[in-house]
């Protein structure tokens, strides 16, 4: 047998200028009386309410993505994790502001106008929705048929929000202990998670290390060959110096060899001309 809720969720899926006409005309063809007469109690939803319900029934892993984000948030809240709550922050008024569009965009597609203030409300909805648990599950259960709110630090009010019975129950919270031992656990991973980066970055700087001294390795080895060729070079090149300084001497002891025959024969000779005068 379909219930209330059920037969809720199926007549708010007509735009509401249609839903009064739809919710009698099941009312009527409704032969459980008590439930005819909780079908007429039904009431009317507002636009934005209407808007979010068909975000939820026509998006409804979209919605389930929202949900498991605000409660990834929640989480962070009670963990005191400050870096994880800010993207987490900036992720949710991003997803918030992303379904409200194309929630607005789809019910217009749809040939329902929705005004500015309607679209405000559906904002704030899909908010009250992250920021709350129940409201969430509110929202999940494509039967609002009013805006919701979230202000301050107190609870979304609920009260006459939902048409049919109430959102499935809130899961149970975690303990005190509970909450101080997956802080405890946050904290460790995140410290695991720095010391990993801490010894990721070591290795990296003691690779350029080594390649820096490898680099420099080479290089003394190459200057070392180059300074062992040119001492070899020198010895060379102090050889053949010697070699020329020995050619020198012998040439010049031939050189003044030459100089005393020259010496010796000029004597002669002059000696010669000086018989025959």
């Amino acid at each position: 047998m379909v219930g209330l809720d059920e037969i809720a969720r199926e007549l708010l899926a007509a735009p509401p200028s249609d839903f009064v006409a739809a919710r009698d005309a099941r009312a009527r063809a409704e032969r459980d009386r008590d439930l005819a007469r909780a079908i007429r109690a039904l009431r009317r939803p507002t636009l934005a309410a209407w808007v979010v319900d068909a975000l939820a029934r026509e998006q409804p892993d979209a919605v389930a993505r929202m949900l498991g984000l605000a409660e990834s948030l929640r989480d962070a809240q009670d963990e005191l994790d400050g870096a994880e709550l800010r993207a987490l922050t900036t992720q949710r008024r991003a997803l918030v502001a992303r379904l409200a569009a194309d929630a607005v965009d789809r019910a217009e597609a749809a040939g329902v106008r929705v005004s500015a203030a309607a679209r405000e409300d559906v904002e704030r909805t899909l908010t009250a929705a992250m920021l709350d648990a129940e409201a969430g599950r509110a929202v999940a259960s494509g039967r609002l048929v009013r805006a919701l709110e979230s202000v301050g630090l107190e609870g979304v009010d609920l009260a006459g929000a939902l048409a049919g019975g109430d959102p499935p129950p809130a899961p149970v919270r975690a303990s005190a202990d509970e909450l101080a031992g997956r802080r405890a656990r946050k904290a460790a991973e995140r410290a695991a998670r720095e010391a990993d980066a801490e010894a990721s970055e070591a290795v990296r700087a003691l690779r350029g290390i080594e390649a820096a001294e490898a680099t420099a390795r080479e290089r003394a080895e190459h200057l070392d060959e180059r300074i062992a060729q040119l001492q070899r070079d020198v010895a060379r090149l102090g050889r053949e110096r010697d070699a020329a300084r020995a050619e020198e001497r012998a040439a010049a002891d031939e050189r003044a060899a030459a100089e005393r025959r020259v010496a010796d024969a000029e004597r002669r000779a002059a000696q010669s001309h000086d018989a025959l005068d």
